[in-house]
C-alpha cells in the first residue's frame, strides 16, 4: 500500500508455499487477497512477490506474465518488489546454508536476478521504482579465496550493466539490493562499506552502482549483529550506498538462564538456518552457525559464568509481545523507523518479511497465516502513523 512521501509497504509472500507459479498464484489468491480484504479493502495493495527460480521462467512466459498484470488490474494489486533470495525450494524440506546457492560467483544467480528484473519492469506500475533483493554475495565459508570474491564483483558489475539495459528499454527505475545476513560474506554494515569499496575499485567513476545496486536492509539481521540501526545506517548514507529495501522483521532475543535454554528447544527445526550471535558484559561477540551449536556450547557452562544476551535468527512476529523468557528485537525496528522518519526520502520499500509461519513453535501459531499478517500490519501501521509516515 502506499504511504506518505512516496513510501510503499507490503509483506513477502515467502512466508506461503509455492515454487512453480501456479502455486504462487494459488497463494495469492487463497492468502493475498484475504489480508487486503482487511487491511485495504478501498485502495491499491501491494504484494511483495516472492519468486524462485522455476516460478521465474514460467512467469516470465509472455502470456503468463499479460495474464498475471490482468490479474493485479482485476483485484486492484501492484508489485513494487521482489524477493530473488531463495533461487529454489523454501519450504518443507531443509533449506540451511543452501539457501545462499547459487550465490554470486555463478552464472546461474545472474541470470536468475536479471530474469527478475525483466519480470518486474513490466510488472510495476508506471512512475514507481522497483526492488529486488538478494543473497549477501555467498555464504561466508563458501567464499574461500580473493578470487572467488572477485568473480562475483565481476558477476555483480555485470548484473548493474543488465539492470542499466533493463531500465532504459522499459523506462524504468529499478535497483538490486544486498542483503546482509548472519555467517555470510556480508554480515555487517562495517563489511558492506568494504565491500562496495572494492566494487568501485573496479571501475572507477562508474556511478551507476550507486542508482542501481545497494543493500536491502533486514532490521532483523543487523539487530542479531548487535548494531546500533541510526549509526549502521548513516554509515550506508555517508558511503553512498543505496537503500533498496528495508524489511522490517524481528529477532528472537533472550538471556539463555537454564529454562529459557529448555525452552528455546521448541524453535529448534530442520529447514531454515537460526544463527546465534551472543554479547557477554565486555560487549565481545561470538558466534554460532546454528541454534542446536549455541545450546550445545550452553551446556559446558560453568555455573557461576555471567550469561550473556543471545539474539537469535528466528524471525518471529513483529507484533509478537515479550514474555518471562523471550524478548524480540523490536527495538531495532523502531530505530530504523525513527531514521526513517527524519529522512524520509532515504528508501521508499519497505517489506514486513516473516517467514517463519510454518516453522514456529506451536503456542505462536494458533490462528490462520492471515491472522498473523494482519496483526502484523497493523503493529506496523500503528508505528508508522506514529511517525507520521502513514
Amino acid at each position: 500500500m502506499q504511504l506518505r512521501y512516496g513510501l510503499h509497504l507490503a509483506y513477502c509472500t515467502n512466508v506461503h508455499r509455492g515454487e512453480r507459479w501456479g502455486e504462487i498464484l494459488a497463494a495469492l489468491e487463497q492468502h493475498v487477497l484475504a489480508v487486503r480484504a482487511v487491511v485495504c479493502p478501498q485502495a491499491p495493495f501491494a504484494i511483495g512477490l516472492r519468486l524462485g527460480a522455476q516460478a521465474a521462467a514460467e512467469l516470465g512466459d509472455p502470456a503468463t506474465l499479460l495474464e498475471f498484470n490482468r490479474w493485479l488490474d482485476r483485484h486492484q494489486c501492484y508489485v513494487f518488489t521482489i524477493n530473488g533470495f531463495p533461487y529454489g525450494p523454501f519450504h518443507g524440506t531443509p533449506v540451511k546454508e543452501q539457501v545462499y546457492q547459487p550465490d554470486w560467483t555463478t552464472p546461474e544467480r545472474l541470470e536468475y536476478t536479471v530474469q527478475l528484473l525483466e519480470i518486474l519492469a513490466q510488472l510495476l506500475p508506471p512512475g514507481m521504482e522497483g526492488s529486488v533483493s538478494t543473497v549477501p554475495v555467498s555464504f561466508k565459508p563458501a567464499l574461500r579465496t580473493p578470487e572467488q570474491e572477485a568473480q562475483a564483483r565481476r558477476q555483480l558489475w555485470a548484473c548493474v550493466d543488465q539492470a542499466h539495459r533493463i531500465c532504459r528499454r522499459y523506462g524504468r527505475n529499478l535497483h538490486v539490493g544486498l542483503e546482509p545476513e548472519p555467517m555470510c560474506a556480508l554480515e555487517t554494515t562495517r563489511e558492506t562499506v568494504e565491500f562496495f569499496a572494492r566494487l568501485r575499485a573496479d571501475r572507477p567513476g562508474d556511478t551507476r552502482l550507486e542508482e542501481l545496486l545497494g543493500v536491502n536492509y533486514d532490521c532483523c539481521h543487523l539487530a542479531i549483529q548487535f548494531e546500533d540501526p541510526r549509526e549502521s545506517l548513516e554509515a550506508l548514507r555517508r558511503h553512498g550506498i543505496r537503500l533498496s529495501k528495508i524489511h522490517l522483521s524481528n529477532a528472537l532475543k533472550v538471556i539463555p538462564t537454564p529454562a529459557a535454554r529448555a525452552a528455546l528447544r521448541a524453535f529448534v527445526e530442520p529447514v531454515y538456518l537460526h544463527q546465534v550471535v551472543a554479547a557477554d558484559r565486555w560487549a565481545q561477540l561470538t558466534r554460532y552457525l546454528d541454534l542446536p551449536e549455541a545450546l550445545a556450547a550452553a551446556e559446558a557452562w560453568p555455573a557461576e559464568q555471567p550469561l550473556p544476551e543471545w539474539r537469535i535468527h528466528f524471525h518471529v512476529p513483529l507484533h509478537q509481545p515479550p514474555d518471562a523468557l523471550f524478548g524480540n528485537t523490536s527495538d531495532h525496528v523502531m530505530g530504523v523507523l525513527d531514521y526513517l522518519s527524519r529522512r524520509p526520502n532515504l528508501c521508499a520499500h519497505l517489506e514486513m518479511e516473516t517467514y517463519t509461519w510454518e516453522v514456529m513453535p506451536p503456542a505462536m501459531r494458533q490462528r490462520r497465516v492471515e491472522d498473523q499478517i494482519v496483526s502484523e500490519y497493523r503493529w506496523t501501521l500503528a508505528e508508522l502513523q506514529r511517525r507520521q509516515l502513514a
